[in-house]
């Protein structure tokens, strides 16, 4: 599934649009305790907002209203409180409090080195549903965390993408290593395939942070998450 199209240059920015199989469920839940307690999904979310999504009816939130609640991921949680940023029907935007107490605490939650084991093997789990033949290994975490390694026919790999909530990087064969920040995503619902249309905005050189944040990711995983050669083939071409 090689559709990396609608590559848009201009002199500010460069901007690239890809298309990744999207794991249909979601673990990772805000309830809202100010409004009418709905259970959102946590669609994305950053170390300074997250977006969230009703699978079935609408909110009451409006711009800039106030917001609280309890962020849930498995046997996690936090108590959450922001400003809505924006909003449509079933979805809004949130900006979390920029209070210091309660920005550690969501540093505390995203920390790369629980996110590592919450990792699940795709790949080796059967969800029920469709992926992509030249899809090799897929690893996620709600958040998203997520880690994608392609093959050639040959088996040999052809490229690898490592999305770490707002962050992404990727090697492809022939082409090396670059960088970038996810500025939009779309769901693309198939009759074959359940995507996310992903818009990255391209780093103008190597972004360290997100390596160094991408190796910490990788170097923590276990051998039944990814194969030692696959972990140390990412991490050679990482730097």
């Amino acid at each position: 599934m090689n559709r990396h199209l609608s590559l848009i240059e201009s002199d500010f920015e460069q901007l690239e649009k890809k298309t990744l199989p999207r794991f249909p469920f979601c673990y990772l839940t805000f309830k809202e305790e100010n409004g009418e307690g709905h259970v959102f999904e946590v669609k994305d979310i950053s170390y300074s907002g997250m977006q969230l999504g009703l699978k079935s009816g609408n909110h009451k939130f409006s711009k800039d209203d106030h917001i609280s609640g309890n962020l849930q991921w498995i046997d996690r949680n936090i108590s959450i409180l922001g400003n809505v940023k924006w909003t449509t029907d079933n979805r809004l935007g949130v900006e979390f409090s920029s209070k210091q107490s309660a920005r550690d605490e969501i540093d505390s939650f995203l920390e790369v080195s629980s996110i590592t084991k919450l990792l699940k093997p795709l790949h080796k789990m059967d969800h029920g549903i469709d992926t992509p033949s030249n899809l090799k290994c897929w690893l996620r975490a709600d958040g998203p965390f997520e880690v994608f390694t392609w093959q050639h026919n040959d088996g040999e790999f052809s490229r690898f993408q490592i999305l770490m909530m707002e962050n992404f990087v990727e090697w492809e064969d022939g082409k090396g290593l670059k960088t970038a920040r996810v500025m939009s995503k779309r769901d693309i619902d198939t009759p074959l395939m359940t995507e996310d249309e992903i818009v990255f905005k391209i780093d103008p050189g190597l972004d360290s942070d997100k390596l160094s944040m991408a190796k910490n990711l990788l170097t923590g995983l276990s051998q039944e998450q990814l194969s030692e050669n696959t972990r140390d083939f990412m991490l050679l071409k990482l730097g």
